[in-house]
């Protein structure tokens, strides 16, 4: 076991909370909910130096003040996870596979040379969290609580190296649908998100940094969205923009990439085959070549493309861009396995229906 992890599971420090003194919420809550751009009134923080993590504590949502020299500027380390809290008919919370992503925030540390977090201090510290802001939970259709915790670099040095200094914080947001229409994807051959032996398995920073020029050129062109090839011969697919991507075919097959090295791991994705598999759905995880899917549009045999992601949650994907020619999808009706798959997923998350996974927890 990490000897960070260690130290920290034995620590077992008590949350210290301090509450805003003036809310926000009724100014954010009267217009329509975008995504990203409102900010609940607290947040969770808890500092890590002198190889420990020290006491941790929830406070007003506020600046952070850092160091023109903090190493997060200038060597990018940096990572963070998405997820959801819903609300149920009763107006309990329930948060979503919160382990599944606090487990990838560790894999993400490691990689990235930072310290891992005790699963238990980061489930409690959100719990408390959401509990105080509780009523930013929002409910309607297509709405819910989007949670981004991160961690940032916080030493003041300018020699490469791991920091010694760090910060973990997490802020949520009361979001509507992140896209409201079925998005048009670009198959890119020329940048790469990422290669083999990198970062792309985690929700590091700067993997985000570099897909936004390539991401620019190609709305410019018309697109909403990039669908990722590999770096070594931009053959095989990857992921779509910030979501993986699955394509249906006409004899109930799932073809989606297999995750690790390069595609990040996503529970939405896990979420998402799971629940195709019960509905009688043959799921396929593999390598998957832009010929091939071309080849499946053509022929006729491809039902459906969508991605899938925490932000996004489903989205249809109406057309795909391949060497100047752009080839139309089938739109999604009411048999179609993203509209079931997506009704069943938000019945669990929001406690509509029984849990027979035990993703939810219930604050």
């Amino acid at each position: 076991m990490n000897p960070i992890f260690m130290r920290m599971t034995a620590e077992k420090n008590p949350i210290k909370i301090t509450k805003t003194l003036t809310s926000k919420r009724e100014t954010v809550f009267s217009g329509t909910l975008q995504f990203g751009r409102s900010f609940s009134d607290h947040m969770f923080m808890v500092n890590y130096q002198n190889n420990n993590w020290q006491a941790p504590e929830i406070i007003p949502y506020q600046n952070l003040e850092l160091q023109p020299s903090c190493l997060v500027f200038h060597y990018g380390q940096a990572i963070f996870e998405g997820m959801k809290a819903y609300k149920d008919s009763n107006g309990d919370v329930l948060l979503f596979r919160p382990m599944d992503n606090i487990h990838r925030f560790n894999i993400s540390a490691e990689r990235l040379c930072m310290p891992t977090i005790d699963p238990e201090l980061f489930l409690n510290g959100l719990k408390e969290l959401i509990k105080l802001d509780k009523d930013w939970v929002p409910s309607g259709d297509g709405e819910s609580l989007y949670i981004r915790p991160f961690m940032i670099a916080t030493d003041e040095y300018l020699g490469v190296k791991p920091s010694e200094k760090y910060s973990f914080i997490i802020i949520t947001s009361p979001v509507g649908a992140y896209y409201k229409n079925p998005v048009k994807v670009k198959v890119e051959t020329h940048y790469t998100r990422a290669a083999e032996g990198g970062t792309g398995f985690a929700k590091a920073a700067g993997n985000y940094a570099q897909s936004l020029h390539p991401a620019r050129l190609a709305a410019q062109q018309g697109y909403d969205q990039i669908l990722w090839t590999d770096a070594k011969e931009h053959k095989y697919i990857e992921e779509s923009g910030t979501m993986n991507v699955m394509f249906v075919t006409k004899d109930k097959k799932v073809l989606t990439p297999s995750v690790g090295g390069t595609i990040l791991d996503g529970v939405t994705r896990k979420s998402v085959l799971t629940l195709a598999k019960q509905m009688g759905y043959s799921i396929i995880e593999e390598k998957i070549s832009v010929n091939q899917v071309i080849e499946l549009i053509t022929s006729e045999q491809l039902l459906e493309v969508f991605g899938t992601g925490t932000a996004a949650t489903i989205a249809p994907i109406s057309s795909i861009g391949y060497q100047n020619k752009d080839y139309a999808l089938p739109g999604s009706d009411s048999d179609s396995l993203s509209v079931n798959v997506l009704k069943e997923l938000d019945a669990i998350r929001r406690g509509l229906t029984d849990d027979p996974f035990g993703w939810t927890i219930k604050l």
